[in-house]
C-alpha cells in the first residue's frame, strides 16, 4: 500500500510595494486623524502599488521567492491557484499570467475569489489535490491591488486597505509546515455587507456606473465587525477539534490583518498573550487575501518557530466567507 500523502508548505514568499501611505498623508485627503485611525484600527501606514505594479506582477515577485525557497524547478509545478478579488482582468485569469512569467509551463492555472479568506480557500484546495495524489507541487499566490477599488474620499474604507502579495509552494515532499486541517464557511445572507457593486454582469461598466461610484468597494463596517470575531472563533475551534488539538497547544495565532480590535478580541477568546499573536496590520493595513500569508511568512522569518509548533491561521471576508487552518512545523 502506498504511503499516505501529507500536504505541507515547503516555501513562502511575499511582495510589498515600496510606496507608503501613512496616516499623516490621509489627514490631507479626508477628514480624519492619525490618532483616530490608530485608536480604532491599529493601522499607522499601508503599502500602495504604483501604476506599473499590478496584481499579477506583485504575485510573480512573491511566487519567485516561494519557488526559490522551496528549491524546486518551476517546470515541476503542476498547478497554480491565485486567490484575488482584484485580478488584472476578468479574463484571462491572473493565474495564466503568473504561470507564463514564472516559467511553470507544465502547470494548470486558475483564479479563485473568496475575498480576504482567499488564501485559506486556496490552501484547502491544494491540500485536497496533493493528498489525493492528483498533483505533487502546487503554487498558491494571494495577491491584491485593493487601492484600485478604494474610494479615497470615503474615510470609512480608505484608511483600512493596502496592497501586497504572498505565495506558498505546497508539496507532499520535503520539510515545512504540515497542513493539518482547513475549515471553511460561507453565509451568503450577508453578502451585501462588503461588496464591489460594479464591473460584473449585473452592473456592467458604463459612464453612469462610473459617475455613481459603483466601481469602489462598499462596506458596512460595524456589521462586518459584529460577525467577524464570533465567526472566526467558531471556525478556529472547529479546525482544532477536527485534529484533536487543544487551545492551550496553539504556539502562534496568525489572524487576518483587518483591525487591531478584532485581532485583540480573538486573542482574548483563546486566552493567548498578545506576544503569541503575529501582527502586521500596523504597517500594511488590510491586504485582503494576501494578508494572512504575508504575516505567516514574516512570522517564519522573524520568530523561532520550533519543530512541532502549532500555528493557527484564521480569516474572514466578503461573502461572507471565513476559514481557519492548523499548521504544524515538522
Amino acid at each position: 500500500m502506498d504511503k499516505a500523502k501529507t500536504a505541507r508548505i515547503i516555501g513562502c514568499g511575499s511582495y510589498l510595494p515600496e510606496k507608503i501611505l501613512d496616516n499623516k498623508k490621509l489627514e490631507s485627503m479626508v477628514e480624519t486623524s492619525d490618532e483616530w485611525i490608530v485608536s480604532r484600527t491599529g493601522i499607522s501606514e499601508r503599502r500602495m502599488a504604483n501604476a506599473e505594479e499590478h496584481t499579477s506582477t506583485m504575485g510573480i515577485s512573491a511566487a519567485k521567492k516561494a519557488i526559490a525557497q522551496a528549491k524546486i524547478d518551476p517546470l515541476d509545478i503542476d498547478l497554480i491557484i491565485v486567490a484575488t478579488c482584484t485580478p488584472d482582468y476578468l479574463f484571462p485569469s491572473t493565474g495564466a499570467i503568473i504561470q507564463r512569467e514564472v516559467g511553470a509551463k507544465n502547470a494548470a492555472a486558475f483564479d479563485l475569489q473568496a475575498a480576504c479568506t482567499g488564501y485559506l480557500f486556496a490552501l484547502s484546495i491544494a491540500k485536497g489535490y496533493i493528498e489525493s495524489g492528483n498533483y505533487k507541487n502546487i503554487l498558491i499566490v494571494a495577491s491584491e491591488k485593493i487601492s484600485s477599488i478604494v474610494d479615497y474620499k470615503d474615510r470609512n474604507t480608505c484608511i483600512l486597505f493596502g496592497d501586497g502579495a504572498s505565495a506558498s509552494v505546497i508539496s507532499d515532499e520535503g520539510k515545512g509546515l504540515e497542513i493539518r486541517n482547513v475549515s471553511l464557511g460561507t453565509d451568503g445572507n450577508h453578502a451585501n455587507l462588503l461588496i464591489l457593486p460594479g464591473g460584473g454582469s449585473r452592473i456592467p461598466s458604463t459612464e453612469e456606473s462610473v459617475k455613481s461610484k459603483k466601481h469602489y468597494l462598499k462596506m458596512e463596517g460595524r456589521e462586518v465587525f459584529k460577525h467577524a470575531v464570533r465567526i472566526m472563533e467558531s471556525a478556529a475551534k472547529q479546525c482544532l477539534g477536527r485534529v484533536g488539538v487543544s487551545e492551550e497547544e496553539i504556539s502562534w495565532l496568525v489572524p487576518h490583518q483587518a483591525n487591531i480590535r478584532i485581532i485583540t478580541a480573538i486573542a482574548k477568546r483563546f486566552g493567548l498573550p498578545i506576544e503569541k499573536v503575529y501582527r502586521t496590520v500596523h504597517k500594511y493595513g488590510n491586504t485582503s487575501a494576501s494578508g494572512v500569508a504575508i504575516a505567516l511568512e514574516e512570522l517564519l522569518q522573524e520568530k523561532n518557530v520550533a519543530k512541532n509548533d502549532n500555528i493557527l491561521l484564521v480569516a474572514f471576508g466578503s461573502g461572507l466567507t471565513w476559514g481557519a487552518s492548523l499548521l504544524t512545523q515538522n
